[in-house]
């Protein structure tokens, strides 16, 4: 007897549940490799289902070129069709890429922009847009302080994680960072969880921000050499102090901890989109792919470290901080 076989169709599936396979796969994969497959798999790669989280931090931290970072933000987020839920990026080169990414914010709930070259002026203009957001990361971006801090805190009432973790040269030649702790302490109340590396503040600054943001559970003073930690413990028993010595290790499940977003707002009707043919050739040149993922990998084999990048498993292993003194 002829043992019948089953053809699966790959091509045949949904397209979201196309698009939840292929988020497993490699920026570059993505880019590159699945486009080529058939037409339907570069309709979903070109769509939203796939980039509801766009994460290139990695890849953004080995470009050298602003015009090559430009186009990817641009790019993903015209294929999320302003559907992201969360964005990280590392070095926006200048405001308007971060007004940008603003416009189209609808639905970013994580945003995640360290080392960026944005300022106050535009964090004022556009952080109403930002409204949504639950979780900031504005680590070592020299160009903004405390004015952009209360521009957050004031427009994102959601916000229950910041992270503003300085490194020891984005301080230098600085008095104290005591603005910015004030411009948390009373424009975020809800935070929960909140990191401040290296910032230049004393006991009584931190005092503030525990005694007025009353559901803060976790705060990271790695580097904080003013503040008595001690007193903070016994102070506020229920908080778990991290720091001011940066010899400690920890894990950290934060973002999906305080994520409540569900799968459903993935679902797309695939009627919505353009006719096979059209949508194909606008997904864009095999060329103009390669060049966008290329041009990251110039430096292959030259070893990069960073201090403190990223929000993936083990970034906040404390390897690549400085000795306590």
């Amino acid at each position: 007897m002829e043992e019948h076989r089953e053809e699966r169709c790959w091509e045949d599936l949904l397209p979201d549940a196309l698009g939840l396979i292929f988020r497993n796969l490699s920026l570059q994969e993505m880019l590159t490799v699945v486009p080529r497959v058939c037409k339907s798999w570069s309709r979903v790669v070109s769509g939203p289902y796939c980039w509801q989280e766009i994460d290139i931090q990695e890849w953004s931290q080995q470009q050298n070129k602003p015009d090559q970072l430009t186009r990817m933000v641009h790019t993903l987020v015209t294929r999320s069709g302003d559907s992201f839920r969360r964005i990280s990026v590392s070095g926006l080169p200048n405001d308007s890429l971060f007004t940008f990414i603003a416009n189209h914010a609808r639905s970013l709930k994580t945003l995640e922009l360290p080392r960026s070259e944005i300022s106050d002026c535009i964090v004022e203009d556009v952080a109403q847009r930002l409204s949504n957001v639950t979780f900031l990361d504005v680590s070592s971006c020299t160009k903004i302080g405390a004015r952009a801090l209360e521009a957050f805190g004031k427009n994102c009432k959601s916000l229950v994680g910041l992270r503003r973790v300085m490194h020891p040269i984005d301080v230098a030649g600085k008095v104290c960072q005591h603005d910015e702790a004030r411009a948390i302490a009373c424009s975020m109340p809800k935070l929960r969880h909140l990191e401040i590396g290296y910032m230049l503040i004393a006991t009584n600054a931190v005092v503030e921000i525990a005694s007025r943001c009353r559901d803060l559970s976790f705060l990271d003073l790695r580097g904080c050499w003013g503040v008595d930690d001690k007193l903070l413990q016994d102070k506020y028993p229920g908080l778990k102090v991290l720091g001011p010595r940066v010899d400690d290790c920890y894990e950290n499940s934060f973002l999906e901890e305080c994520s409540d977003d569900s799968d459903d707002d993935s679902i797309y009707s695939w009627e919505e989109f353009m006719d096979d043919e059209d949508y194909f050739a606008a997904a864009g040149s095999d060329e103009d792919e390669e060049a966008l993922w290329a041009d990251g990998h110039a430096l292959e084999g030259l070893e990069v470290r960073f201090y403190g990048g990223g929000f993936g498993e083990g970034a906040f292993a404390g390897i690549d901080w400085p000795e306590s003194p």
